[in-house]
């Protein structure tokens, strides 16, 4: 007989969770990112002159570039820096936004107005185009990428912080928490942030598709990364003048941006719908 053991009920639930597949999927995302070595041996800077724009083949799955880089090296190395550049942007975004968001739901009406006023004027921009002027004046690379993703999402999050905060400074266990004496700063950081960083974490899984999607943008006008570093949209970038030469120089690049954030989104679509579920 049988014994239906905690691990195997943990492993079934696994199984039956609408997370469960975009989750292993952009585990393995990750782990292309931490660990590129474990996929492919060859350096994604390394070239070949004897090799330059083979297709496809058993050798070279992905097919070499101009000089005779191995391109499917240079994707799965790519991970790291589209990924970096992505979550880097986004935690930004969520610490900022969790400051002025708790911020403007916890002070007085006049200054809430003043940070939801703020708010809006940079919100009325479009993310792209805060992003082009953030690095207009701070310059191209990868970590001036990273900034302006970052601050061009702070706005998204700091409204959700906001609305969230506002409604909980007013629940029961914070006004219980009020009568029992704990100090304000306990209540803030027990009772109200704590409650917060749910929808907050399901809608920074969404702002990491959309973070990639800028990166890569950017990346493509030149103003990240710079070659021969193996980012994605550096990738597809460097093809534009090759492609008539070789299709896979820029289909693989670009299959690996649509398939990251396509996993990233819809995982956090499921996130977003479970913790819906949970608030009704």
């Amino acid at each position: 007989m049988t014994v239906t053991t905690p691990v195997r009920r943990a492993l079934g639930a696994l199984r039956r969770s609408e997370l469960t597949v975009p989750a292993v999927l952009a585990g393995l995302a990750a782990l292309l990112a931490l660990a590129p070595g474990l996929f492919v041996s060859r350096s994604p800077l390394a070239s070949d002159p004897r090799q330059v724009l083979r297709p496809p083949s058993l050798e070279h799955p992905f097919g070499t570039d101009q000089i005779g880089r191995d391109v499917a090296a240079r994707v799965v190395h790519g991970a790291q820096y589209s990924l970096s550049i992505g979550v880097g942007a986004i935690v930004l975004a969520v610490l900022a936004g969790l400051v002025i968001g708790t911020l403007s739901g916890l002070a007085p009406r006049v200054v809430d107005e003043a940070f939801t006023r703020l708010l809006d004027v940079v919100n009325a921009f479009p993310e792209i185009l805060l992003a082009l002027v953030v690095i207009a004046i701070a310059g191209p690379g990868p970590l001036n990428v990273v900034i302006a993703i970052g601050v061009a999402a702070i706005p998204r999050f700091a409204r959700v912080v906001r609305a969230q905060v506002f409604v909980l400074r007013h629940s029961g266990w914070v006004e219980a928490a009020v009568t029992q004496g704990i100090p304000y700063h306990r209540r803030v950081l027990k009772h109200i942030v704590p409650n917060v960083l749910g929808p907050v974490v399901a809608l920074a899984t969404v702002g990491t598709g959309t973070a990639l999607i800028a990166a890569a943008g950017l990346s493509f006008l030149q103003l990240g990364p710079q070659p021969p570093t193996p980012e994605w949209g550096a990738m597809l970038s460097e093809s534009r003048d090759y492609i008539s030469l070789g299709w896979w120089l820029g289909v693989f690049p670009g299959l690996a941006i649509v398939g990251t954030v396509a996993v990233i989104t819809v995982l956090g679509r499921r996130l977003q719908r479970r913790f819906e579920g949970r608030t009704r």
